[in-house]
């Protein structure tokens, strides 16, 4: 039997015959591996473990421990809610079930509306169609036969002369779906699943399209992990930064402007401190803060390539019978700013700051809070500096995004994405923005990720995915090198020779939207804010009225530091106000009384519910502005 050699991640080769499969390569390896595989990675291309290798290959076992393994054993769940669905709904026609971050779905087309009683039946199903063992089996169609088998059903013909190319399906008992695999070898790995919830949803995503009925799962290769999620869940939903955002008066959302955050005084109040923050850093970085219109001409997001490329995501009016366009990006208005001079070398780099407000449109579907809307702040920037400068600003922007994570004790992880199949410029310039994020990725010696065809469509990028105190991850920062946008709007300088050279321009953002990090932070806190951030840090609380003069006295000597502090002077007991102020989440919570006014000092309650008595109020501020000063999440006398 002729030999192959497949070469393992860690670089060792080992021998093999020809067409061996996925699981005998598991199997080789180890017991534990076979039983834990889902799918197999050969040269960059996901496959069945049933997939016979027929040539030298670069291969990896993958399991649930690798996203893409993840994405194959959910996908395969998804094939298993359909076939379940089929069975008890004959008539509802399956159109597509991706795998998405927080599982999968699956849309169907049906006039019958899906009720609790219905999810039951269907997760009974689903357990008879596991427990069945049904193997996946993949069948390769040409476009004839594929339409002759999904014949009744207008979806996937639609899918099938869109893909234009030969189809593929796989088969589980009665069930037969159109699919591009891979997917794990039987029903019977799935050991726990779970339908989260229904909604509705279009075909394709448009609103011109029929309404479809969606039902998301989740699934796990083992019941702990199910019921793990289930208890991550019920803390997500004590965490809602909706409910919380009400709960402390921070935000609103009204049917007047759906996507669109109405933010109340205190929400701001945290805006302004994010913002600040971020100004005081890029201040020592010597960057230079602009502001750009809000709406603009069709003519520049035509040079931009926003027109071609982002249409469908933006708003259009009309000024003086001439098209013009929401804003749905920074970048253009900062390039508009850097034309009007032409710089020469030693000016070089330019560092622009904006807080741009932008719009993007948004079915209303998937509208969610401050995690998905039509209108939010970028804490953007635009660098434009000399190709050989690109390594240095990276390895700036890499520290600066660092040392903003840290002050909120947030971990992240770091995602190289580059080329995607529709891009604008030059393929050389690709490859040369590419290495540069890879250089100084690696010489900051940081672990990364490399997403292939994943970038922006004008340039690749670097992103920062924070980890939650739940484990939740969020794509926040990122840092993309562009060698498009200066070649459509002709952006040089006046190099050393004298001669005009183009310009290399980065973007970048640190919170990304400012409106989505501050969701990210109520549900991280669960709306306990650090000292620095809280909107309200401190609460006085008298006893009774004839101590509010001394209360008074107190406030104005904390407002004198800058202190954000309120006075409740109020009639009712102190344990209501004390409870209420405990709702607010305030920080520290003050009570002046009859022994407080006489002794000239306060009794303190912090955030964790200890009583601190005689304390006096110099030192108190003095501890408070340390707190600040450091960005301490949590306050101790």
């Amino acid at each position: 039997m002729p030999k192959i050699n497949l070469v393992l991640p860690d670089g060792s080769s080992k021998s093999y015959d020809k067409n061996v499969t996925g699981l005998e390569v598991a199997k080789s390896i180890g017991p534990r591996l076979a039983q834990d595989a889902l799918a197999i990675d050969v040269n960059g291309k996901l496959v069945d473990l049933s997939k016979k290798i027929d040539k030298d290959s670069k291969i990896k076992i993958l399991t649930f421990k690798d996203k893409e393994g993840i994405g194959v054993f959910r996908h395969s769940t998804a094939h298993v809610l359909a076939q379940a669905v089929i069975d008890l709904f004959p008539k509802a026609l399956p159109t597509i079930g991706p795998v998405v971050e927080e599982g999968f779905y699956y849309d169907f087309d049906i006039d019958h509306h899906f009720t609790p009683e219905d999810v039951s039946k269907i997760e009974k199903k689903m357990w008879e169609i596991v427990n069945k063992d049904y193997k996946f089996e993949r069948k390769e169609l040409s476009e004839k036969e594929a339409k002759k088998i999904f014949k009744n059903n207008k979806y996937k013909i639609e899918l099938i002369e869109e893909f234009n190319e030969p189809s593929s399906a796989y088969k589980q008992g009665n069930f037969i779906d159109l699919c591009r695999g891979p997917h794990i070898l039987s029903t019977r790995k799935i050991e726990a699943f779970k339908i989260i919830k229904i909604a509705g949803a279009y075909w394709k995503g448009d609103a011109k399209n029929k309404q479809l009925q969606r039902i998301y799962g989740i699934s796990f290769p083992e019941k702990k992990q199910l019921k793990d999620y289930l208890q991550l869940l019920e803390e997500a939903e004590k965490r809602d930064h909706r409910k919380i955002g009400k709960q402390l008066d921070l935000f609103s959302l009204h049917e007047e402007g759906p996507g669109f955050i109405f933010f109340h005084p205190k929400g701001v109040v945290i805006i302004n401190i994010l913002k600040d923050f971020l100004r005081k850093e890029l201040d020592k970085l010597d960057y230079k803060e602009v502001m750009t219109p809000m709406i603009l001409s069709r003519t520049l997001w035509e040079q931009s390539g926003h027109w071609d490329h982002y249409k469908e995501n933006m708003y259009f009016t009309k000024v003086e019978g001439k098209d013009f366009a929401v804003k749905p990006m920074n970048c253009p208005g900062a390039i508009l700013i850097y034309k009007e001079k032409l710089p020469s070398y030693r000016d070089l780099p330019i560092r622009f700051a904006e807080f741009g407000v932008d719009h993007r449109h948004e079915l209303s579907g998937v509208l969610a809070g401050l995690f998905r809307v039509r209108a939010f702040t970028q804490d953007d920037a635009h660098i434009f500096c000399m190709q050989n400068q690109i390594q240095k600003e990276v390895l700036q922007l890499i520290d600066l995004t660092d040392f903003i994570y840290k002050t909120f004790n947030f971990a992240y992880h770091i995602e190289l994405s580059t080329r995607p199949e529709k891009f604008t410029g030059k393929i050389e310039n690709w490859n040369k923005a590419e290495k540069a994020l890879e250089d100084a990725l690696n010489k900051r010696k940081v672990k990364f990720k490399i997403n292939p065809g994943d970038g922006a469509f004008y340039g690749p990028k670097i992103d920062f995915h924070i980890k939650d105190c739940l484990g939740r991850t969020w794509q926040c920062a990122t840092i993309q090198v562009d060698f498009s946008m200066p070649d459509k709007f002709s952006l040089n300088y006046i190099a050393e020779d004298g001669n005009k050279h183009r310009s290399a321009m980065i973007h970048r953002t640190i919170l990304g939207s400012i409106e989505r990090f501050l969701g990210i932070l109520i549900e991280h806190y669960a709306g306990k804010f650090p000292l620095w951030l809280a909107p309200v840090q401190v609460k006085i609380l008298t006893v009774a009225d004839r101590f509010n003069l001394y209360a008074k006295k107190i406030k104005e000597e904390l407002e004198r530091d800058n202190l954000r502090v309120e006075l409740d002077t109020r009639t009712e007991s102190v344990g209501r106000k004390v409870w209420e102020a405990q709702l607010q989440k305030i920080p520290i919570i003050i009570n002046v009384g009859e022994k407080e006014e006489k002794n000239k000092t306060v009794a303190v309650r912090t955030l964790n519910n200890k009583l601190h008595f005689n304390v006096k109020v110099k030192d108190l501020v003095n501890k408070i502005i340390y707190n600040v000063e450091k960005k301490e999440e949590s306050f101790k006398l």
